[in-house]
């Protein structure tokens, strides 16, 4: 999957992911390829990104939202 995670200053990260865990208003929930198309909310928490080389990336967030459809995923953060 593409991913873009951006603040309103900074690009905090910009590439490709195999699985997305999010912190979302009602508990963590993942995306993986082919997900459903999705906006969703998110609170405070940890964005954690498992990228192609099976590394893991941790992003720590106030709030955001994100917007998933065919494979490109949008995070919006604080």
């Amino acid at each position: 999957m593409n991913v873009k995670i951006l603040k309103p200053d900074t690009t905090l990260y910009e590439g490709t992911a195999k699985l997305i865990q999010l912190p979302g208003s009602n508990g963590l929930f993942e995306l993986l390829e082919n997900h459903a198309p999705i906006i969703s909310s998110l609170t405070t928490g940890k964005i954690r990104l498992v990228l192609d080389d099976d590394k893991e990336k941790t992003i720590d967030i106030k709030a955001g939202v994100v917007k998933g459809q065919q494979n490109e995923i949008l995070i919006l953060v604080q």
